[in-house]
């Protein structure tokens, strides 16, 4: 009986941590870039019941049957999968068209510098002639993307005086002259990726980079590829199982006080 609150409790535990899922995914839906996340459950391995003093069979315990301790809040994963484009016509808009992050010599606020990847190109050229995100974060070429080298060396400059374009296999063009190149890399293994924030992800160790298949749509931005729709579906569903685990434990908790006030009651 007791165990029932235990199933309904994992349950609940579950659909919470999807919940947060959704409901992230939900806040980044006109996020530009932005992957959507999902998650998975497993049940916990089942256990043996052993019967106790039972010496019908002496020293041998004998079973009962498996019991399953509820659900267990397995992994959340991310769906890589493109997003639609738009077009904004702005020179300094990219898009990935395919697989492919772009590579941002990002700061933080302790004033430490590394590599961190992104789809989000809505970016920008600064009064300096830098390619920058939203952020003020420098944009590198592909050789400080395939380094993993954040210095200034390997950030992409820009004549803000004069017409540019970008070309899809990220060369930099101006007065037809080859001035550079944007970055753009992929994984071995995107598990290796892992989140870090600010529409950024940060590849932990083990991860490889390698060269990108995708190619780049300048004046173009990906946008997120949540479906809201779909995720309005699933949050619904999520809030009506809750609740099914909210009644399941009412229930156990009434019987019990059913047992130990009447049933367990001596006369």
């Amino acid at each position: 009986m007791v165990k029932g609150l235990y199933t309904a409790y994992t349950g609940m535990m579950n659909e919470q941590n999807r919940m947060d899922v959704l409901s992230n995914n939900l806040a980044n839906s006109s996020t530009t870039g932005y992957k959507k996340e999902g998650s998975v459950a497993q049940a916990f391995s089942d256990q043996l019941a052993i019967k106790i003093k039972d010496h019908s069979e002496a020293d041998i315990p004998r079973g009962l049957g498996v019991i399953n301790q509820g659900v267990k809040i397995g992994e959340t994963y991310t769906d890589y999968s493109s997003g639609p484009f738009q077009v904004t016509d702005i020179d300094s808009n990219l898009a990935v068209a395919g697989d492919g992050f772009f590579a941002i010599a990002f700061t933080d606020r302790n004033g430490n510098t590394s590599v961190k990847y992104t789809r989000d190109g809505e970016f920008t050229v600064n009064s300096d002639g830098y390619l920058v995100t939203s952020d003020g974060n420098h944009v590198l070429n592909q050789t400080g993307a395939m380094n993993s080298d954040p210095s200034e060396a390997n950030w992409v400059r820009i004549d803000p005086l004069s017409k540019y374009t970008i070309d899809s296999q990220r060369n930099i063009w101006q007065n037809d002259t080859n001035i550079g190149n944007v970055g753009l890399v992929d994984f071995a293994d995107r598990n290796y990726l892992s989140r870090y924030g600010e529409n950024a992800y940060d590849l932990v160790a083990g991860g490889t980079v390698q060269n990108a298949t995708g190619t780049i749509e300048q004046g173009t931005l990906e946008d997120s590829n949540v479906n809201v729709v779909d995720e309005m579906i699933n949050l619904i569903s999520v809030s009506r199982a809750y609740e099914a685990g909210q009644k399941m434990i009412q229930a156990e908790d009434e019987t019990l006080q059913m047992a130990v006030s009447d049933v367990g009651r001596v006369s």
